[in-house]
């Protein structure tokens, strides 16, 4: 029976999923057949799994560390945030439903058959499992019909790690008042604790380790400082887009409009890896720059309400201007819906049936479908004829004479579309700057060299350096119990 370790926070954004990732790399360094496992996740970055279903970016990460192929049952909860209060459910990569929050409460204990079914199926023939929670189990308020946390841990047996995030402050409290604040039951999961996060001397924090240790008896497997690795890795949340640093210098400025249903913006990673390229993610209640050669329209999880949100910043009169002072624009997936004429969602998929006006820079028109498109795609690039992998997920069938343009062909089919002048392009392929000879090629219109890298090495070789790293600064007892 494969060994188990699951790494819970003390709170969201603690570092789980890069420490699982490192952990995955790390064990499958030393020879074991790892897999990762996340029972709930909550996120608009999804990926299509080898097996063809929706899971989540970091799962898919997690997976491509462990060298394993990723498997819905990888993370057979995946929320998808809609709006304020509601999600798009997927279950086993499927979609199930959509719940608000209160309504979700009372699903959950449906789902955790679908939790523990893909738990085993992910566990047969691995050597090791690492789960990661999600949020904190000391939302003790969400406890009942649990999945994400001790819910499953009890239920499954499996022990878990705190994971504290040093760098917000209050560290300590956090994991002594997570010790008081869970039942019995929860508190005997738990088998010790990670530092993430730390910044300086680690020697520095020798006390609060005793102090730690005084109120709640929980070993410390580990001081994990900033790691450098992680930088170079994919994002999982929105919430990351807050913290990035605006501009680097690059001799060509990408400017991507940052809205509230902002999805899979991890398309946007090997562009930022380019040094000559000047990635800036531009806010609310900021102009798309006018010095942009490209502006990049992402995927969103719900493209009407955040069509209403760029016209309400004003973006779309600054991407007008943009295009009339020749730059060039690429729509992916809902940033392609965007840029046509209308949107119709008849059926009222993401929220009251309605159609909007789009933006009108492509001739095209989108209607919703109940049918959703999810899978893994081999293209071609009509436009700089080299090729491209990628995926797609999207409801929609997108129309009109601009498609006869297209500038992909996906498994033989043309996809997407193009403007007569080829300054504006759309497509629903997701991942098409990964392809390093069709970026090299993008680049070079903009009289720059780029691509000359593997996207997909430098993402390799991070996840060796970030395995390397948390080899030396985690406990070398904890870890060969771990991965003996």
């Amino acid at each position: 029976m494969a060994r188990t370790i699951m790494l819970q926070g003390t709170g969201s954004d603690v570092g789980k999923t890069i420490l699982v990732a490192g952990l995955c790399r790390l064990a499958s360094n030393r020879g074991l057949k790892v897999a990762p496992f996340k029972p709930q996740n909550m996120s608009n970055n999804a990926a299509v799994s080898d097996d063809g279903g929706e899971i989540g970016r970091a799962q898919w990460l997690q997976a491509l560390a462990a060298r394993t192929p990723s498997s819905v049952h990888m993370n057979p909860v995946l929320l998808k945030p809609q709006s304020e209060t509601g999600s798009q459910i997927i279950v086993q990569g499927k979609v199930f439903g959509q719940a608000k929050g209160r309504d979700y409460q009372r699903l959950k204990p449906q789902l955790l058959g679908a939790v523990l079914d893909s738990f085993a199926r992910v566990s047969e023939g691995a050597d090791l499992v690492i789960v990661e929670g999600a949020g904190s189990p000391a939302e003790i308020n969400l406890r009942a019909g649990d999945i994400a946390n001790m819910g499953f841990a009890t239920r499954a047996n499996v022990p878990v790690v705190l994971v504290g995030d040093i760098d917000r402050g209050g560290v300590i409290a956090s994991l002594v008042g997570t010790h008081t604040i869970l039942p019995d039951e929860d508190r005997a999961q738990i088998s010790g604790y990670i530092i993430n996060k730390f910044r300086g001397d680690v020697t520095l924090f020798d006390e609060g380790i005793s102090a730690i240790g005084a109120f709640t008896g929980w070993p410390c497997f580990g001081v994990v400082p900033w790691l450098k690795a992680a930088g170079r890795l994919p994002a999982e949340d929105s919430v990351v887009l807050e913290r990035l640093v605006k501009g680097n210098g690059g001799a060509l400025k990408v400017a991507v409009p940052v809205l509230s249903r902002i999805a899979n913006f991890d398309d946007l990673d090997p562009l930022a890896a380019e040094p000559d390229v000047d990635l800036v993610y531009v806010r609310a209640g900021e102009r798309l720059p006018a010095d942009a050669g490209l502006v990049v329209l992402p995927g969103s999880k719900s493209t009407i309400a955040d069509l209403e949100e760029f016209r309400s910043h004003g973006w779309d009169r600054d991407l007008g201007m943009h295009v009339r002072r020749g730059g060039r624009v690429i729509g992916i997936c809902g940033g392609y819906q965007m840029l046509g004429r209308s949107v119709a969602d008849p059926l009222g998929l993401e929220g009251r049936p309605r159609t909007v006006d789009g933006l009108g820079l492509l001739d095209v028109e989108t209607v919703m479908a109940a049918e959703k498109t999810v899978r893994n795609s081999k293209a071609h690039s009509l436009e700089h004829d080299v090729p491209l992998s990628g995926y797609e997920i999207h409801l929609g069938v997108t129309e009109g004479p601009d498609t006869l343009r297209a500038p992909i062909s996906i498994d033989g089919r043309r996809d997407g579309a193009g403007s007569a002048d080829g300054k504006v392009i759309g497509t629903y392929l997701h991942g098409l700057f990964s392809s390093d000879l069709y970026r090299q090629r993008l680049l070079a219109d903009f009289g720059i060299e780029g691509g000359g890298r593997s996207y997909r090495a430098m993402v390799d070789e991070a996840l060796d350096d970030l395995a390397a790293e948390l080899e030396q600064r985690l406990s070398s007892q904890w870890l060969d119990g771990l991965m003996a």
